[in-house]
């Protein structure tokens, strides 16, 4: 049989560990060949606070993605969040040498590495570094450099670094699955790939993934990465706010928000009523989904908060006219699309995967953006194609795959 491309990616939540084993069909889709979703444990707010469990998470993932597809995982694409997750924006200037050709990739790479010769705080290191855009000999605005003539080749690059303890922490938790770390995407940029429009990343948009332990955003503007940010709150936290205002387990609170939630206490009936059983009572009580969304509007109105803050906070506030879309599991809670639109004063809208084949069922929502978005990933790095061999009964098939040696590849540390 031909060879056929194997993209893997697994993504590590504070809430769930997804395994992504795909293949690419003759229209450009993915096809989901293995798929394996396990509760997360040993994580707190997107970093590893317990290595042994999380390695079982992602082991047990990894091996249920490995069971349906028939494929063993050699090396992934793995998702990185957290507080420690930072960026800067920086300039790398070159000099260009005649040539009858113009620029090349020699050349651009000298200025990526210029751009990198920032200051790196000790203890972290560079996680992606993404041209926003080029300058020849003064003329700003140019994407694409190669084979232009110039002689000086100014390079604006957004740099996003991460402290080397956490990631080596989870690179430990992966590896103890068996899986080689290709590459580290960070969860905004992964569901940007699935999320965003080309149109939206031109005309600025920011997405917003708002996941168990934390909310990743990324700023678009003119087509390129101008800003990301990674804010220590997410859908946990609504949960321990029901917890503590109704005095119930986080279980049954997690249940109630999925279940009865909206973050949008408007658009709720006052006598809609339904039953729980607080600490120290023997009997249910009577609460109205009206209250539980009052619990509910409040955190979620200063998840959004804190991000018009950090927009404000890059001056980027005027640019963004296609507004915000929003990602992620907590972001299927009804009427969060009006809370942010409210309190960012921005158009707002609600997206996930599409335009998948295969084991999809699980994967149809916001949960599973920054998971599919990982094999868009996968895919622009040109992986080596594996051959398709027949399946032995012993065992399953092995996946070599070789790491691309493309341009994208060397962004990517």
């Amino acid at each position: 049989m031909e060879d056929t491309p194997i993209l893997v990616g697994i993504d590590v939540g504070t809430t769930k560990v997804c395994a992504l084993i795909a293949d690419v069909d003759e229209g450009g889709a993915f096809r989901i060949l293995g798929l394996g979703i396990e509760p997360s444990q040993g994580m707190r707010k997107g970093v590893v606070v317990d290595v042994e469990q999380a390695s079982r998470s992602i082991a047990a993932a990894v091996d249920k993605a490995q069971r349906t597809a028939g494929y063993e995982i050699g090396v992934a694409f793995v998702s990185l969040a957290g507080a420690h997750v930072a960026s800067v924006n920086s300039r790398g200037v070159v000099g260009v040498g005649s040539s009858s050709y113009g620029i090349e990739q020699e050349d651009v790479d000298r200025a990526l590495d210029n751009a990198q010769a920032v200051s790196i705080p000790h203890g972290r290191e560079i996680l992606h570094i993404i041209p926003r855009g080029f300058v020849v000999d003064g003329q700003e605005g140019i994407r694409q450099p190669l084979g232009m003539h110039g002689f000086r080749l100014e390079v604006e690059a957004h740099i996003i670094t991460a402290a080397t303890a956490s990631v080596q922490n989870l690179t430990k938790c992966v590896e103890s699955a068996g899986v080689a770390v290709e590459a580290y995407v960070l969860n905004p940029l992964a569901s940007a790939e699935v999320v965003l429009t080309d149109t939206e990343k031109e005309m600025g948009c920011v997405v917003v993934d708002i996941g168990g332990g934390t909310t990743d955003l990324a700023i678009y503007i003119d087509g390129n990465v101008w800003h990301t940010s990674v804010l220590a709150v997410g859908g946990n936290h609504l949960t321990s706010d029901i917890a503590h205002g109704l005095r119930l387990p986080a279980d049954v609170a997690e249940k109630l928000k999925i279940e009865h939630g909206s973050a949008y206490a408007k658009d709720v009936a006052l006598n809609e009523l339904f039953n729980v059983t607080p600490f120290g009572e023997d009997q249910p009580l009577q609460v109205t989904k009206h209250d539980l969304a009052t619990i509910i509007e409040a955190r979620v109105e200063e998840i959004f908060s804190l991000i018009l803050q950090e927009i404000k906070r890059t001056g980027y506030d005027g640019l963004l006219p296609a507004g915000i879309v929003l990602t992620g599991g907590t972001s299927q809670l009804p009427g969060i699309r009006k809370v942010a639109s409210n309190v960012l004063n921005l158009p707002a809208r609600v997206a996930g995967p599409q335009n998948l084949h295969g084991l999809v069922d699980k994967l149809i929502g916001p949960a599973y953006s920054t998971s599919v978005g990982l094999l868009h990933w996968a895919k622009r790095e040109s992986i080596a194609p594996v051959r398709r061999k027949q399946q032995k009964k012993s065992g399953l098939k092995t996946l070599d795959l070789s790491r691309g040696v493309d341009f994208l590849k060397r962004l990517l540390p």
